[in-house]
């Protein structure tokens, strides 16, 4: 049952009183408190500053001289405590036993506004995210580098265009004054929600009026004036990083030499109704590796399977995502193969992306609709997704869609719908992430011109001999 309403005065730290929300159901109790504050916040900011305080999280606080006090005292309600930052938003998360709501919702309104952050903790965070940053370059699945790769090339130097990861440069200018003043302005009471799972939600007040109301902030309380109120700005572009891939896992079965593309383009926000139609059209392209023929969006019936994977043996993936936020979104696919077929492997993803405007048919559409559905509610099955659900749903729109309503909307999905959006969408420039031997990786212009064209092909390529 979700309660919107609550009798919590206006003037609670956490702001209006809708933002204060549970959703009662019978097992653990689940809290978290999530701010509207990421790395797309960091224009006028050294990069890097959400990084450092997903890392900091749950260090010591006002009450909390160690983060080793934290877990212990969390485990003795069977706690456990999370925090993951992401472009547009920070999510402090704690589950414990039913009779620690007073325990979680105490730790969290002091991990959040009361944090120590000392000298040596953020030494250690520097370390921490420096040997990240190292690892991120040498781990055999290019994923998270390619997703920084493709928001930079569609959304260059704003806002989720905004690199996620701290710069290595960055790391020894962040300190507790550059992230004190961050603080003060986007740890304010209107960018945060306090959401709870198997909680009733007059206990949740009574826990938010208790711990939450009238506390003074480490940084101070004063006016808030850096705040970035920017909307995405999609530019498209292509960002390119020549770099040997021959050894990235060695071992007796090591990953041959690939070469990495994502061509993306711009979809729409989650707040807008397309959102739903560009979810279904995700999930009827889906694919995935050249091993992975079952799980959530990568079925053997969806188009990036059975027309990428299954008809070109020598492509080793082919993955459609979409990445959506609350001013702009990104459908994009990722596609992988040998260094001498790069230019066979584009063609084939531009090609594909035409091909989504044309004739959709009613199986594959039910199928997609279905299987879209599914994964909806399979994940709600989990109480982290819930409340990462609500609290994002209600930051962003002072409500909540519930999973029968996403299912109808779901379920009214038309072809027409999905062909009216790609064709919109086609109209954009396409941004472009290239990872490994470029060699023969075609020119940004080339990829354009295919995506503008009616059949997806490639400008032909003329060589003249002497």
């Amino acid at each position: 049952h979700l309660q919107l309403q609550s009798p919590l005065p206006p003037a609670i730290f956490l702001g209006l009183e809708e933002n204060v929300l549970s959703i009662n159901k019978q097992a653990g109790k689940t809290a978290l408190i999530l701010v509207n504050s990421g790395s797309r916040h960091e224009a006028k900011y050294l990069s890097g500053i959400a990084h450092f305080l997903e890392k900091l999280a749950f260090s010591s606080t006002a009450r909390f001289a160690s983060k080793d006090e934290i877990l212990l005292t969390l485990e003795k309600h069977g706690g456990i405590c999370d925090c993951q930052a992401s472009r547009d938003t920070i999510m402090y998360a704690v589950s414990a036993d039913a009779k620690g709501l007073d325990t979680v919702v105490n730790l969290l309104a002091d991990v959040v506004l009361r944090p120590r952050l000392s000298d040596e903790e953020i030494e250690m965070t520097r370390m921490a995210i420096r040997f990240e940053l190292e690892d991120l370059n040498m781990r055999p699945d290019p994923e998270p580098l390619l997703t920084e790769m493709i928001h930079a090339a569609a959304y260059r130097e704003n806002t989720v265009g905004l690199n996620r990861f701290c710069p290595v440069e960055n790391t020894d200018k962040i300190d507790r004054e550059v992230l004190h003043s961050y603080l003060r302005n986007y740890y304010t009471p209107d960018r945060m929600v306090l959401a709870g799972v198997g909680i009733e939600h007059e206990q949740l007040v009574e826990c938010a009026k208790k711990y939450l109301l009238g506390v003074e902030p480490v940084w101070g309380s004063g006016k808030t004036k850096d705040v970035d109120r920017s909307v995405a700005q999609y530019t498209g572009g292509i960002v390119k990083v020549e770099k040997d891939m021959s050894d990235v896992s060695l071992g007796p079965t090591p990953i041959p030499e690939l070469t990495h593309i994502m061509i993306g383009l711009e979809s729409c926000s989650f707040l807008e109704e397309d959102f739903i139609p560009f979810a279904v059209l995700n999930m009827m392209m889906g694919g995935g590796g050249s091993f992975s023929a079952g799980g959530p969006g990568k079925g053997m019936f969806t188009r990036l399977y059975l027309n990428v994977l299954n008809r070109h043996h020598w492509m080793y993936n082919a993955t459609s995502y979409h990445h959506s936020y609350e001013d702009t979104g990104l459908l994009c696919i990722h596609a992988s193969a040998d260094p001498k077929q790069v230019r066979e492997m584009v063609e084939i993803i531009t090609r594909e992306f035409i091909l989504m405007a044309g004739a959709v048919g009613e199986v594959e559409l039910e199928r997609a609709k279905t299987q879209l559905k599914s994964m909806l509610m399979m994940n709600l099955e989990s109480r982290p997704v819930i409340f990462e659900d609500v609290g994002r749903q209600v930051l962003a729109t002072n409500t909540r869609k519930l999973p029968h309503e996403l299912c109808t909307l779901i379920s009214d999905v038309k072809s027409a719908d999905i062909k009216r959006v790609v064709t919109k969408m086609l109209r954009n420039k396409p941004a472009v992430a290239a990872l490994g031997d470029l060699t023969d990786l075609p020119t940004y212009e080339h990829i354009q011109a295919a995506l503008s064209s009616k059949d997806g092909r490639l400008p032909r390529m003329y060589r003249l001999f002497r």
